[in-house]
């Protein structure tokens, strides 16, 4: 048995040393892109930065061992991650213990999902999603994530919803509050990255936009933060508004308590008594209206805390800088002296609230590796996760094969689908033990992988070791990076997804596609944040709408032309013949238009009632089902008992093993098949007479 098999990477020895040299070099550059790049896309999938970094140490490796491909650079990406983030908004609060979590086990059930589908050759599952569907979505989630990250670039806070674009409204509504120095650090994030992309893209633009601002963010202060409790402040007003909030936020943590309680009960019960037990039908009552009380609980939170949000304060301090008294900014005493700054008031609880007075950084980033362990399962949400686990695993491995075909039409190498998929699917089972969330290939860090030379998956295990060493040594230089630049890294990465001309593409090659990609596009819009929804629907009308295709396949009605060929007589105005009606069926006979090809043959046969053959040109037909096979049996003893003899030329092999083994062949007669229509046509007329035979092998005039 081959080894290289099961252990891929094996094909890459023995190592050279130009080879080496050059897979160090270009893994040195991917790692110099994707440290901050992942930091970025752990925060769009609702976890804290450093997550990012977990999610680009092993996965990147172990994807490069076992994958198929030398370049492809896997890795936290932007469509996973807002998939990963609308997963577990609705279950958890985002950067929540909970919800990391779930992040972790998702990227365990991705990974179970991938690694099967590889394992049992099914790669072919992912043309479900057709290229339309992608194209269509892709372009909505483009938007999605770039929308998502205006908040970070302007400073202004973004509630969650069901309605993404309610969000969004929100964000726009508050543009007269923007922090003008957090909007200034990711314009000049987007200016670095955008100038060093035109005219030096050989350089690591992201890191040195990450490198400039980190710096400016430290010399600046671009952070200034206090604390403060609800005794420290001295408007009446505010300091009822505080302590309103403070117990909004006890009712919500009581409310989810009670649902947590009524719905464990409801689920012991119907276990134990049964569905349709009195007691469980009450305790899902109650915890129904348990779980209506927590949701108006928790819009009565937000709206206060959104009230709280816009009013500014400024805080008064002792020599050593700690807080005396805090004042809305608007009315503070003239006897006051204040340290300079407004703030506003985030995070209360009953020990205190923060008090954010410049803008937000990544802050504190733990050192060392993550802990390496099984992740918890949560057999009550995998239920919840599973579909969602299903459309990152699709979605993210065609990504991942889309850009290595693309990468192997340059490199001539051959890519295996279905170890590709095994590759993607160890990636996120390994990332899972050590606190990683679903990851997949990226299309940006591969185009840079190879265009620095990067020969084989060696550049990647040297990504992975340059994450080690930040990870163990230079997280603390990250602490300062402003939380706008991240936003604005993500920006830059999802325009080149945005790509309205791939839509219009796809509808002027057929307008069925080009009804899906916008069906999609359009319901990805509307379904946000709950974007599996939308690449459903397109999945869903996709097939659809292929199935109606091959419902009424285009059927021709044959004649002779000047050449002597058999083509389409209406389309080149030929006549009819007196011995014979040629049909042409251009498509797979099946259960789902069996009665469409009825129909069309009928109707040929009597549209011309003088002919007293019928020859069907099988040359289209590459499939048949047993509904095809009972439809021609059945329409062969018709037309024969009203005078129609049947004949078949083109058929191809599997069309006739069907026939063969059902015993229709013998039924129709041997002599009645025939390999190439001019046959038929010759054995037809050789029946009908040499007069007919004359008349019909001269060429007509169109």
């Amino acid at each position: 048995m081959n080894p290289k098999k099961f252990f891929p990477f094996l094909a890459w020895l023995p190592f050279k040393g130009d080879s080496l040299k050059a897979d160090f070099m270009a893994g040195l550059t991917v790692a110099l892109v994707l440290v901050p790049q992942s930091m970025a896309y752990a925060q769009l999938a609702g976890l804290p930065a450093y997550y990012g970094l977990y999610a680009a140490f092993l996965p990147v490796m172990v994807a490069a061992l076992w994958g198929s491909s030398n370049q492809l650079g896997t890795g936290p990406v932007a469509v996973a991650s807002l998939l990963t983030a609308s997963a577990l908004t609705p279950l958890a609060a985002p950067g929540s213990a909970q919800f990391v979590a779930l992040a972790i086990m998702l990227a365990l059930l991705v990974g179970i999902v991938q690694l099967a589908l590889g394992v049992f050759k099914l790669g072919v599952i992912v043309n479900f999603l057709s290229h339309p569907v992608i194209v269509g979505f892709t372009n909505a989630a483009a938007m999605i994530i770039g929308l998502s990250q205006v908040n970070k670039l302007i400073g202004v806070p973004m509630g969650r919803s069901e309605s993404f674009i309610n969000d969004i409204w929100g964000v726009a509504q508050q543009v007269g509050d923007t922090h003008w120095p957090t909007l200034a650090m990711g314009a000049v994030a987007i200016a670095i990255m955008y100038a060093i992309r035109k005219k030096a893209p050989k350089l690591p633009g992201v890191l040195i936009a990450v490198a400039v601002t980190t710096v400016a963010s430290w010399l600046l202060h671009f952070e200034t933060n206090a604390v403060g409790k609800a005794e420290q402040i001295a408007d009446a007003e505010l300091k009822g508004m505080v302590e309103k909030v403070v117990l909004a936020t006890r009712k919500v943590a009581e409310a989810n308590r009670v649902v947590s309680e009524k719905s464990a009960a409801a689920k012991a019960a119907h276990k134990t008594e049964g569905n349709l037990s009195v007691n469980a039908i009450n305790l899902d009552a109650q915890a129904d209206l348990a779980r209506i009380e927590a949701n108006a609980a928790e819009l009565e939170l937000a709206d206060l805390r959104k009230f709280l949000r816009g009013i500014a304060v400024a805080r008064s301090v002792d020599a050593e800088g700690q807080t005396l008294s805090i004042h809305a900014a608007a009315a503070v005493p003239a006897d006051v002296k204040t340290d300079g700054r407004t703030y506003r008031i985030r995070g209360v609880s009953d020990e205190g609230f923060k008090l954010i007075g410049g803008g937000d950084v990544v802050g504190r980033i733990p050192e060392g590796l993550p802990s390496i362990s099984l992740p918890a399962i949560n057999w009550e949400m995998i239920g919840s996760l599973f579909s969602a686990a299903i459309v990152i695993s699709l979605v993210g491995f065609m990504e991942a094969i889309s850009i290595a075909k693309a990468i192997a039409a340059k490199t001539k190498q051959k890519i295996d689908p279905n170890q590709e998929l095994i590759g993607q699917g160890l990636a996120n089972i390994v990332g899972a033990t050590t606190q990683a969330f679903p990851v997949s290939g990226s299309f940006s860090r591969s185009a840079v992988n190879i265009n620095a030379g990067a020969k084989t998956g060696m550049s990647s295990v040297f990504t992975g070791l340059f994450v080690l060493l930040t990870l163990l040594f230079l997280t603390p230089l990250l602490y300062h990076l402003p939380q706008a630049v991240l936003a604005a890294v993500i920006i830059m990465a999802v325009i080149g997804l945005i790509n309205f001309g791939a839509i219009k593409h796809a509808w002027q090659a057929n307008r069925h596609d080009g009804v899906a990609a916008v069906v999609t596009f359009v319901a990805t819009l509307a379904f946000a944040p709950h974007l599996d929804k939308g690449i459903m629907v397109g999945a869903g009308l996709a097939v659809v709408l292929y199935l109606y295709r091959t419902m009424s396949p285009r059927v021709a009605i044959l004649g002779r032309y000047r050449d002597g060929t058999l083509r389409d007589a209406k389309v080149n105005n030929l006549p009819p013949s007196d011995v014979v009606t040629a049909v042409r069926f251009d498509g797979r006979l099946y259960f789902a238009n069996v009665a469409y090809f009825e129909d069309a043959i009928l109707e040929a046969v009597a549209d011309n009632p003088k002919a007293p053959w019928l020859l069907i040109v099988g040359d289209g037909i590459n499939e048949m089902d047993a509904s095809g096979e009972e439809v021609i049996h059945h329409l062969v003893e018709r037309l024969r008992a009203g005078g129609v003899t049947v004949v078949f030329s083109g058929l191809k092999k599997q069309v006739l093993d069907v026939m063969r083994a059902t015993g229709l062949l013998d039924f129709i007669g041997a002599q009645n098949t025939h390999a190439t229509a001019e046959h038929a046509l010759a054995h037809i007329y050789a029946q009908a007479g040499e007069r007919h035979a004359e008349d019909a092998l001269r060429p007509r005039a169109a």
